[in-house]
């Protein structure tokens, strides 16, 4: 089918352009969703005589996009999760919840403009691409975490699996003061080891018989 494009299509063309593309591309997402017409004569010659009006009105949501562009360019948002010791989140992380991440941070970015190859499944920093408008594109970072203090540390550049090693080393440290404790406690004042029945010889001494 050929188009005519009402905007910039990311791979296929710029506004203005006819292109060749396939039926169901066009039927089920650029001409429901504004991005083309038809190429026939008719809405040739309407988009020539709206092409003025449409680059002006391009114009200025393009300069809209790019000041929040430059607002987000490097922004980091916390989402907090649930996840299993190894990392593994119970669930996803989609591109709704990265929408809600920055608009409740004060964005006004819509879900349909976050690009994600694949949902979020693991704790960690995550790279995620918006699309604000046909010629204006950002990354943010998503600090996906089980609290908000492993979020700051994730952010300070440690890993989860950096951070699991850390609790682990700090078990172990623990449970070696602990035994540490309990042998101190067994030797008396002499540094001598206190055994049960009070002398440490394991003798019990028996009364002289006398004559």
């Amino acid at each position: 089918m050929q188009v005519i494009l009402m905007e910039r299509v990311a791979k296929l063309g710029q506004m203005g352009e006819v292109v060749s593309v396939k039926d169901g591309y066009a039927r089920n997402f650029l001409l429901p969703q504004g991005k083309a017409m038809r190429a026939s004569e008719a809405n040739i010659a309407q988009f020539e005589t709206q092409k003025a009006q449409l680059e002006a009105r391009n114009l200025e949501t393009k300069k809209e996009a790019e000041s929040l562009a430059d607002q987000l360019e490097g922004k980091q948002f916390i989402v907090l999760r649930s996840a299993s010791d190894a990392g593994a989140l119970y669930g996803s992380v989609t591109t709704r919840d990265a929408a809600d991440a920055a608009t409740e941070d004060g964005f006004s970015v819509d879900r349909k403009q976050i690009k994600l190859s694949r949902p979020i499944k693991e704790l960690g920093l995550h790279t995620v691409h918006i699309l604000l408008h046909p010629e204006v594109e950002v990354d943010i970072q998503l600090n996906v975490a089980r609290s908000a203090e492993e979020a700051e540390l994730q952010a300070a550049g440690k890993s989860i699996q950096e951070l699991a090693a850390e609790a682990e080393a700090e078990a172990e440290f623990e449970i070696a003061e602990l035994f540490d404790d309990i042998g101190a406690a067994s030797l008396d004042e002499d540094g001598e080891e206190v055994r049960p029945g009070g002398d440490d010889s394991g003798l019990v001494e028996t009364p002289e018989s006398s004559d």
